[in-house]
């Protein structure tokens, strides 16, 4: 374990799991009298983790967020009492957290220990409270709350850059790519939604886990997203990355879009991309697992509003890294910010013009033993503090030498589709 300062005390917790009825819903569960920062999600096909209140949490920032991050869970979790009556990956004491982007991003990094946390994983459900205290925590109660109320329809304006804005930051990517600055550079937009009323994270969330559902349904401190692209997995040893580089739109026709999936399978733009992007994981990944595997060649992953070339990266942990220490290193591939990664992140700088803030960050949980799951936050939103009615959204697209400024501003345009659909802006 490092040795890099604890950013605040670490209190000593006491935590319950015990079993609990298979629930129906488990976004149902969220209660509607918590703010949204206090409510905690992570889903995929129906099984995952839900949470809602807030045992303790801490903020770190800057280069060593992630370290200090995880020293200050090693220390939480080292003198927590906990009794665990179900022991699968999740349950006892669990940290959520998502982590800027970006080192100097003012958005920085928050781990957040629910107050309750409700699981469930195949055939098995739980329910875990955590406190500060002495006594063990009692069981809640844990029952469906009513439905979260639809937004109004959003208004759309312009962030950081407007399309046209954009389009010519792709087109001063692709120079600088041509030129030999850098291989591969991803450039991120952001737009704005605005309703008439405070938002609901409660029906984002259940927007999101119904229409994306084999998705990583997320939701921590205020951003909220669909996730197609696991970071990292680590579970008893086992650590597994999913990369998702190469894109093309779904029409809604199956036919065509079986075609589209071959021509994406096909096309040497999308597979130098994604070959950049699997590279740069597996490189982050061999220093700490033996055993690494890489498919000689990408799937295509299929998923409602656009198609990805895919690849599983595996491999054996040969060190004592946390899941959340595996995602600092590995974070940003080139999936997310470019090759070379010093470079591409130059660029991003250059041409953006905006502070991503926790988009294309890791999102995600780890329990006490450090294993966990870490997504990258894409397809998601933020939710503004200052506004209850308004949702920062993101869309980003890898940029190599063949890259067309017209067809890259598209992709991005499907790739907010998941957030726009769950704010109702069908």
């Amino acid at each position: 374990m490092t040795s890099e300062p604890v950013p605040s005390a670490a209190p000593a917790l006491v935590a319950r799991t015990a079993l609990l009825p298979r629930p129906d819903d488990l976004v149902a569960l969220l209660p509607d009298d918590v703010a949204a920062t206090d409510l905690v999600t992570w889903l995929r096909d129906g099984d995952g983790l839900v949470g809602w209140g807030r045992a303790t949490s801490v903020t770190t920032s800057g280069p060593d967020r992630f370290a200090q991050a995880d020293r200050w869970w090693h220390e939480v979790c080292a003198q927590s009492v906990v009794r665990d009556a179900v022991q699968l990956p999740g349950t006892g004491p669990v940290a959520f957290g998502s982590f800027s982007f970006a080192d100097e991003s003012a958005y920085g990094a928050t781990l957040v220990v629910p107050s309750v946390v409700v699981g469930r994983r195949g055939g098995t459900s739980w329910v875990t409270t955590i406190r500060t205290g002495a006594t063990l925590p009692q069981q809640p109660t844990v029952e469906p709350h009513p439905a979260p109320a639809a937004p109004a329809k959003p208004t759309l304006r312009t962030g950081a850059l407007d399309r046209e804005q954009w389009k010519s930051a792709v087109a001063k990517a692709v120079s600088r790519i041509q030129g030999g600055d850098v291989d591969k550079v991803v450039l991120a937009r952001d737009v704005i939604a605005e309703c008439d009323g405070p938002v609901d994270l409660r029906w984002l969330l259940t927007r999101l886990a119904g229409g994306y559902a084999n998705t990583w349904t997320f939701a921590v401190d205020g951003l909220v997203g669909a996730s197609p692209e696991m970071l990292v997995r680590r579970e008893k040893g086992l650590v597994t990355s999913r990369v998702l580089a190469g894109t093309i739109r779904r029409t809604r026709d199956d036919e065509h879009d079986l075609a589209l999936a071959a021509k994406l399978a096909r096309s040497s733009k999308d597979l130098e991309e994604h070959e950049y992007a699997v590279r740069s994981v597996a490189d982050a990944l061999a220093p700490h697992c033996r055993s690494i595997n890489v498919p000689e060649s990408p799937f295509v992953l299929h998923l409602p509003n656009v198609m990805h070339l895919a690849t599983d990266v595996a491999g054996v942990l040969t060190d004592e890294s946390s899941s959340l220490r595996l995602a600092e290193s590995l974070h940003p591939s080139a999936a997310v910010c470019g090759t070379p990664t010093p470079a591409a992140a130059r660029v991003i700088g250059e041409l953006e013009e905006m502070d991503r803030g926790r988009y294309a960050g890791p999102v995600g949980w780890m329990d006490a033993s450090g294993d966990g799951e870490w997504a990258i936050a894409l397809r998601c939103g933020a939710l503004d503090r200052e506004n209850p009615s308004a949702v920062r959204i993101f869309a980003g697209c890898g940029i190599v030498s063949g890259s067309d400024p017209a067809a890259e501003l598209a992709e991005s345009e499907a790739k907010l589709l998941p957030m726009r659909h769950a704010l109702g802006d069908d």
